[in-house]
């Protein structure tokens, strides 16, 4: 009897390793879906998914329009100046616009994933991401900020470190340097 429960209880666990990932994962894109979904509610007498898709053209059109066009520039720089500027809105709006300027677009900070030594004897290294590389600070100051992300979190330190202990991260992209922070050092691919 014992050994068919510790049976019954390995096999549950494994389908819980098997499952869990996608049902989050299907989850998650069903959530997003429906709040994308939601926020045209004008568009649902069109069918399911047309307010989705209607947002993400808009976001795409507004992407292309912003850079591409001397006008879409324009009205991007003013409206930019315009909640930068503005008491209350301008720490909420420069947050968010740093966050996610460091993940996607031409300013991309995470993109120089290195390996951080914090201690010596025995050697410890650390994933991170090389931020800045001149602190200008003072004058020859061989000190850079480096990010370290948490596992599992959407929060890290930002240290600054000898450029000395400070190695880059061979055969591994920014994406997969990422992937390995978040997951503990469980994937590397």
């Amino acid at each position: 009897m014992k050994r068919v429960l510790g049976f019954i209880i390995k096999s549950f666990l494994q389908g819980l390793v098997i499952l869990g990932p996608i049902g989050v994962t299907v989850y998650a894109v069903f959530f997003v879906f429906l709040k994308l979904d939601s926020l045209l509610p004008f568009t649902a007498r069109f069918g399911p998914g047309v307010g989705a898709v209607s947002v993400i053209v808009i976001i795409t059109l507004v992407g292309y329009i912003g850079t591409r066009f001397l006008l879409g520039r324009w009205l991007v720089q003013f409206f930019d100046y315009l909640l930068e500027h503005t008491p209350g809105i301008k720490f909420i709006y420069t947050a968010i616009k740093d966050v996610l300027g460091s993940f996607v677009g031409d300013k991309r900070k995470f993109n120089r994933p290195v390996w951080v030594r914090v201690n010596d004897s025995p050697e410890v290294l650390r994933i991170g991401f090389l931020t800045q590389e001149e602190l200008g600070g003072f004058p020859g100051d061989t000190r850079v900020a480096v990010y370290l992300p948490h596992s599992y979190a959407i929060s890290g330190w930002v240290i600054v470190v000898d450029r000395s202990n400070v190695l880059p991260v061979e055969n591994m992209s920014a994406a997969e340097a990422m992937k390995f922070a978040v997951s503990g050092g469980i994937t590397t691919k």
